[in-house]
């Protein structure tokens, strides 16, 4: 059975991991399932939180001069630092950006995952991973190895119920989504990359960036009051954290 590409996971660069993934948790009900010790070998712990059956991943550094360090500095800190995305093949997703002249910046190549790190700035906005989890098919009960062997019991979506995509910006918002359509394999759109049920849309900004993610969850109203207790300034049904806008759409309501 094939998989299709779809957006799996949205990593976050922040220069301490508290107490983003405490607000995170916090405000938007979800739990950590994850931390992923081999991380410390280049400099960086993390967290991932599912997000229904995808997940929002928070890194930081823990020494001087890391990829995600520097990052931080050069976007000042506005900007995700990592889109990634599920696939069958990701040798063949890579080929296909390199004949953009998209370089690799890493790979993975494990018995249970395999992946493809794809350089930010020929990105433009963000790193675009590609990755293959085997036995990883179905997206509720399936394998993801990012997010650990247990993931599953970290779902919670009482308060936030699912990823609805995320937003790129830039001050060629069209030509950024047509350059992320050709990374990825997917028909150029001017409004929206459809994938899998999320979207990837492009908006203008004064540089190129992964500016927001966008959220489904029960209450939004709920959820922006516990982003002011927590200290976030709150515009409209959005908040900032850890680089990037977290927009919220209403959903379903909680039972």
């Amino acid at each position: 059975m094939a998989t299709p590409l779809r957006l799996r996971q949205v990593c976050l660069a922040a220069p301490r991991l508290e107490p983003v993934v405490e607000d995170l948790q916090a405000i938007l009900g979800l739990q950590v399932c994850h931390r992923d010790p081999g991380l410390i070998a280049y400099g960086l712990e993390n967290a991932l939180l599912p997000v229904g059956t995808d997940f929002i991943e928070v890194v930081a550094p823990v020494q001087a001069d890391t990829a995600a360090g520097r990052f931080i500095r050069r976007s000042r800190g506005h900007g995700g630092y990592m889109a990634i995305f599920q696939c069958d093949d990701p040798r063949a997703g890579q080929a296909r950006a390199a004949a953009l002249g998209v370089r690799t910046a890493h790979a993975i190549d494990r018995p249970d995952y395999q992946s493809v790190q794809l350089h930010p700035r020929d990105c433009r906005a963000a790193f675009i991973e590609l990755g293959h989890s085997p036995g990883g098919d179905d997206r509720a009960t399936g394998t993801w190895w990012p997010a650990g062997p247990h993931w599953q019991a970290g779902v919670h979506t009482a308060v936030t119920q699912r990823l609805l995509g995320i937003a790129l910006e830039g001050p060629e918002p069209a030509a950024l989504l047509a350059h992320w359509a050709a990374i990825l394999g997917l028909p150029a759109d001017t409004a929206a990359l459809q994938v899998d049920g999320t979207a990837i849309t492009a908006e203008a900004g004064p540089a190129d960036a992964l500016g927001a993610i966008d959220l489904a969850v029960a209450d939004v109203g709920a959820v922006c009051n516990r982003a002011v207790d927590r200290g976030h300034r709150v515009q409209g049904a959005s908040f900032h954290i850890a680089g990037v806008h977290i927009r919220l759409h209403a959903g379903l309501p909680a039972v």
